[in-house]
């Protein structure tokens, strides 16, 4: 084989090599691609694997076909009580239609900027029709729902599904937050002076009650003891009547010696009595009676 021949089959081969390079492209499983024919779009392929295209005439665009995700940047939106909120949101999304997007938008960078304006304007429209209590309970699950159908209804013209929509944070501005905090402050300081007071009244309720049950029982103890005092001296009375029934000479002497113990006991005591008084009469042995039994 001459050199001649060799030289034209290697440029044939490297010929066909640019050719096949050129026809054959790869759509990987995370992407769509469109084939374009001198800038206009021949056909649409969302599978993945190994495709064919006209060497030099057809170009690929490639379109990305995984779930995607826009977020806003911080907006004041006013409630319908006239409430300001500062929200951030964001929105999942796909590529439904690759070739309705690309000729809405071109590239990504524009359909987020669009994406941004429609979900902006839609949470206006809807956060603004409510009041606040909504925004912030159990009722933002079904305003972000039908946030997302407007969104998806705008959006899919353009080959965009809208997956979901979320709220991010949805918070007061620093001067209401600080306006709420006080009010918040103040209902709780007003609720604990009612109970503490409250909390006084029945302290003063039940030392009250306890004040009168404590004067009842001295009272009744005192009655108690005044009876149990009055039968102890009955007793004792009784007991010395018999015993001065028995024995009047030894009663007479008993009684002096308990006199003659609670006049002079203390040291100090002074007493001035005639010698011959009666009551020194047991001190003159004369004048003791023999003590007469029964």
């Amino acid at each position: 084989m001459s050199k001649a021949i060799v030289t034209v089959i290697v440029v044939l081969l490297v010929a066909a090599g640019i050719v096949a390079s050129s026809a054959l492209f790869t759509v990987h499983q995370t992407q769509q691609a469109i084939v374009m024919q001198f800038g206009n779009p021949e056909r649409v392929i969302q599978e993945p694997g190994l495709h064919f295209k006209l060497p030099f005439v057809q170009d690929v665009v490639y379109v990305d076909k995984r779930v995607l995700s826009v977020s806003t940047q911080r907006e004041e939106i006013v409630t319908r009580d006239q409430k300001r909120l500062m929200v951030d949101s964001f929105a999942r999304f796909r590529i439904a239609n690759p070739l309705l997007y690309y000729q809405s938008y071109g590239n990504l960078n524009i359909a987020y900027q669009r994406l941004e304006t429609i979900l902006n304007s839609q949470l206006r429209q809807n956060l603004g029709r409510q009041i606040l209590n909504n925004i912030v309970s159990g009722e933002r699950s079904n305003l972000m729902l039908q946030i997302r159908e407007q969104v998806n209804k705008e959006a899919e013209a353009s080959g965009i599904d809208v997956i979901d929509v979320r709220i991010v944070r949805a918070d007061l501005p620093k001067e209401n937050s600080e306006k709420v905090f006080d009010r918040m402050r103040s209902q709780r300081e007003q609720e604990a002076k009612e109970i503490r007071a409250t909390g006084a009244e029945i302290a003063q309720r039940i030392t009250a009650n306890a004040d009168k049950e404590r004067t009842v029982l001295i009272a009744n103890a005192r009655k108690d003891s005044e009876i149990l005092r009055g039968e102890g001296d009955g007793e004792k009375n009784r007991i010395f009547a018999e015993a001065f029934g028995k024995d009047e000479g030894f009663f007479s002497f008993y009684r002096s010696m308990q006199a003659y113990r609670e006049s002079i006991s203390d040291n100090d005591t002074t007493m001035v009595l005639s010698p011959t008084s009666e009551f020194f009469r047991f001190f003159d042995q004369q004048n003791v009676e023999p003590a007469t039994g029964q």
